[in-house]
């Protein structure tokens, strides 16, 4: 039975001020090294970590994805010990943020006030989960060496006076810093580096793999919508099931419609959808993006919200496609019914970019241009465009993992699934937005920065976006889906 019936219909917008950042994640490590240059990220002297502190992040190993197996029995701990890592990120960030003049004041402030009691906490919290896992299984290994966290620069240097990002007035500027509880710089991002003119960059779109003679090359498509009824909250079924606010961020929410903390598989089955073809009940969820034009959403002031760094307009995508494609190798199987696939990483700008996924682009470009670690200026006419295409390969027996990706995986260059895996039906799912391009050369002043919501210690990062899918399909639609796909057909 469900523990918890209450339905949050909205939650989060991206935040801004320096306060309202609160964040997230058990995250990992690796922003600088795409956001920041080498002699930046080596500073280690206490003074210039008190002079960096403004636009630095807190970074912690990724203690979900070192899990590679978790019994049964211990998973709901697990759970709540995972999300709890994440909530203890969150403080520590918030509390980073709102210490800019103790730092300034003591260059080791934020060592021994912030970053080494956060230490303490996560040591006791990998505890418990090794000792949750060991009562049941093999104890985890190493996991002692992930409770210490560092600060890293976010690369959101800006001088003051330019406007937006650290100018604690400006509502329609890039981070809106006097708009959150207690005003002050911004350190949350996006700044304007995190943009680029879409018609300046070379094209870097690869050429598909051949097909052989036997691929499976059909297409079905399912229409869900585009979450016109705002169906909103913070919460991450997938990853912290059972915890409240567990994504520190807004989804939208398309398909299935009873999608929270506590929803069950029994639940999903028995739930509405806003599918057109009602046989689909999947739930299909990505973070909203936010326009920072000092809007005040309904969770303005909530966790998720504005008091973790997620402000400003949500808004809703003018279009939404899922396509499910087959594979040039050969034909596919169909996917079990609950399976769960994460595509991205929310948390990609610490933890690095080898699971980073989504893609972004404009209309008119997407067969030229993607990119992955920046927000595309779009010209006159032409509107931004994300696009996540999922794992097609499936281990043949789990419908999730201890870190939610080794059950699934990406086929290779030439299309072929890892020994062991199964060609399913990849989804491939496409987001367009009528959104202006910002005005990078005012940090946002003119027209405001557009950005995905995040955890906040990730700045707002555009390589931190993902996108989540729960199968529910019953078996009179998905044998038509690997029917339709293996036959070579077009079907909806």
């Amino acid at each position: 039975m469900r523990r918890n019936t209450r339905k949050r219909s909205n939650t989060a917008r991206r935040a801004v001020g320096a306060a309202a950042a609160l964040a997230i994640g058990a995250g990992g490590l690796v922003a600088v090294n795409i956001y920041a240059s080498a002699d930046e990220t080596s500073k280690g002297a206490a003074q210039n970590q008190a002079q960096a502190a403004g636009t630095s992040t807190i970074d912690c190993p990724d203690v979900g994805q070192q899990l590679k197996s978790v019994p049964a029995q211990a998973k709901a701990q697990v759970d709540k010990e995972l999300a709890l890592l994440d909530k203890q990120i969150s403080e520590a960030y918030q509390r980073l943020s709102t210490s800019q003049r103790a730092i300034q004041q003591d260059p080791n402030f934020a060592q021994n006030a912030i970053v080494g009691p956060l230490k303490d906490k996560r040591k006791a919290t990998i505890d418990r989960i090794v000792i949750a896992i060991g009562r049941v299984g093999a104890k985890p290994q190493g996991l002692d060496a992930l409770a210490a966290c560092t600060l890293r620069a976010t690369g959101n240097n800006t001088n003051a006076g330019q406007g937006g990002n650290n100018q604690g007035g400006n509502n329609q500027g890039g981070n809106q810093g006097g708009g959150n509880a207690g005003g002050g710089q911004a350190i949350s991002g996006p700044v304007a580096a995190d943009y680029v003119d879409i018609t300046k960059v070379k094209p870097n779109v690869a050429a598909p793999p051949r097909r052989a003679g036997n691929a499976s090359k059909g297409v079905f498509t399912t229409k869900c919508g585009v979450n016109k009824n705002k169906l909103y909250n913070s919460d991450n079924v997938i990853v912290a099931p059972g915890v409240t606010n567990g994504a520190h961020h807004v989804h939208d929410y398309v398909g299935n419609q009873d999608n929270d903390a506590f929803s069950s598989d029994q639940d999903f089955a028995k739930a509405n959808t806003s599918c057109q073809n009602k046989g689909d009940k999947s739930s299909y969820y990505w973070p909203v993006i936010r326009l920072q034009d000092g809007t005040k959403e309904f969770d303005a002031d909530k966790l998720g919200g504005g008091a973790e760094g997620n402000v400003g307009r949500i808004l809703t995508a003018k279009s939404s496609t899922l396509t499910f494609v087959g594979s040039p190798r050969g034909k596919v199987v169909a996917m079990p019914k609950f399976l769960r696939i994460i595509t991205g990483d929310a948390k990609a700008f610490t933890n690095g970019p080898a699971n980073a996924n989504a893609s972004w682009s404009c209309t008119g470009f997407e067969n030229k241009v993607q990119l992955k670690d920046k927000y595309p200026l779009c010209p006159s006419g032409s509107d931004v465009v994300r696009t996540f295409k999922y794992q097609s390969c499936w281990d043949g027996k789990n419908i999730d993992s201890a870190n939610h990706r080794t059950h699934v995986a990406f086929a290779n260059a030439a299309g072929n699934c890892p020994s062991g895996f199964k060609a399913i039906p990849q989804l491939v799912h496409r987001l367009v937005y009528d959104v202006d391009a910002p005005s990078v050369k005012d940090n946002g002043k003119t027209r405001p920065f557009f950005a995905v919501d995040g955890f906040p210690e990730q700045a707002h990062k555009p390589i931190t976006d993902h996108d989540d899918f729960i199968n529910v399909f019953d078996g009179k639609v998905t044998q038509k889906m690997v029917q339709c796909i293996n036959t070579g057909r077009k079907c909806a």
